[in-house]
């Protein structure tokens, strides 16, 4: 699977031989590094592998892609400041890592990584909301980490706090949900879905009754909802989801098909 990491955006790209200062100022933030127990919370929020490909967006000074290597995982920093390039470079070399972990030199909203699985980011709400709907748009399952800022109406699935921290001490985790809003055929009738990021509403038709769904949510592929009492789990498959229904009847499977 792959993985992408959004830390804090570095500053403007300067000579390479240009010392590096925390706090600094950047080309959209200050250069402030993710402290280190932070780094390992969101690399484990992210369930980091080494069958992974880590994409550290805004890569500062490379810590985030360099403790992926060091898990196993195969990690690219994309960052704007050219001496942190070179600084990420050195350290990824020295920390014997350097043949998993690669540094290129760029502008992160000029970067591609839809080939991403997860988002590491240390950026402000505001550049988060701009990149929203490219991330929104990543293949489902994709797994978003942020230090301590959210993306405003995207709420995140899961939340952490290191203890004991004083500053950036949290991280929050978003799994990009499979897009389900619209119609779904099922053999007892329809199921109409309204979408709201991994939050879902609409209604259950069936024998000519309508019911609402309530608590319907995705989490990546997979899906859950109440529905007229009974609680429907399951896993999108392109137009295709099923999955077991459980009520007062019991548990049976159920299919149903995308209509539109």
């Amino acid at each position: 699977m792959l993985v992408v990491f959004l830390a804090a955006i570095a500053p403007g790209a300067r000579d390479a031989g240009a010392q590096v200062v925390v706090g600094q100022d950047g080309k959209d933030v200050v250069y402030l590094p993710t402290p280190p127990e932070l780094v390992n919370k969101m690399l484990d929020m992210a369930g980091v592998t080494p069958q992974d490909y880590v994409i550290d967006l805004g890569s500062g000074d490379g810590r985030i892609v360099i403790a992926a290597a060091k898990r196993g995982a195969r990690a690219l920093g994309i960052e704007y400041d050219g001496p942190l390039v070179e600084l990420s470079r050195r350290t990824a070399e020295s920390e014997h890592v350097s043949d998993k972990a690669r540094f290129v030199q760029a502008d992160l909203f000029e970067s591609e990584f839809s080939e991403a699985t997860v988002l590491t980011m240390f950026l402000l709400s505001d550049i988060m909301l701009k990149l929203q709907p490219k991330i929104f748009d990543l293949r489902p399952g994709t797994r978003v980490v942020s230090n301590s800022f959210e993306m405003d109406d995207w709420a995140p699935d899961d939340s952490a706090r290191i203890p004991d921290c004083k500053t950036w001490c949290t991280a929050h985790l978003w799994i990009v949900p499979a897009r389900v809003q619209g119609t779904w055929r099922l053999p007892q009738g329809d199921l109409t879905l309204k979408q709201n990021f991994q939050d879902l509403s609409g209604t259950l038709t069936a024998a000519g009754k309508s019911v609402p769904i309530s608590f319907g949510h995705m989490r990546g592929e997979e899906i859950a909802f109440t529905a007229g009492g009974a609680r429907y789990s399951g896993r999108i498959a392109g137009a295709t989801m099923q999955g077991t229904v459980s009520g007062t009847g019991g548990e049976a499977n159920w299919t149903a098909t995308r209509t539109q």
